[in-house]
């Protein structure tokens, strides 16, 4: 990314040029626009402008997301130990989180989040004749995080 107050054919040459003679790296025109990242400024809490830059994934982006995560805990996969499924889907989580962390993706991960909690209920659901349920007094966030599933959210975070 670079920032110029003025972006002409010249600084995108010269950036293009660098980019591709020190680092290699060849540009893909059609994922690599020009965009003025003053309108990506946005209000901050208390509605005074310009405080911060709210750049956030796509829902192109989330929605492949959920449906990586749709397959690693479709039907198919009951028969796996539920330490394995937790311990597969944190490494795809901590994955998109990294990925995603410099930006500012909180609707984005609480989405994914309650994606993933209903996604993990119904295999807990399914292993026995019995109804699955957490212990007394206890929320299934709880249950899910003490059996060891992570939050997207503390992993940008932390």
């Amino acid at each position: 990314m670079a920032l110029a107050k003025q972006m002409g054919s010249e600084t995108v040459e010269l950036i293009e040029s660098r980019l591709d003679g020190k680092f290699q790296l060849e540009i893909n025109r059609e994922k690599t626009p020009v965009v003025d990242l003053r309108e990506g400024y946005d209000r901050d809490r208390k509605g005074r402008k310009r405080k911060y830059l709210n750049v956030f994934p796509s829902k192109k982006a989330v929605q492949r997301e959920r449906e990586k995560l749709h397959d690693m805990t479709d039907s198919h996969q009951c028969f796996k130990p539920i330490a394995v499924l937790i311990g597969e889907l944190n490494r795809q989580l901590r994955g998109w989180a990294s990925y995603f962390s410099c930006r500012y993706p909180m609707s984005a991960y609480c989405e994914i989040e309650r994606h993933v909690q209903g996604r993990l209920i119904r295999p807990l659901q399914r292993r026995s004749q019995r109804p699955y349920r957490p212990g007394s007094g206890e929320s299934w966030l709880r249950h899910l995080a003490r059996l060891g599933l992570i939050r997207p959210a503390e992993i940008a975070h932390a």
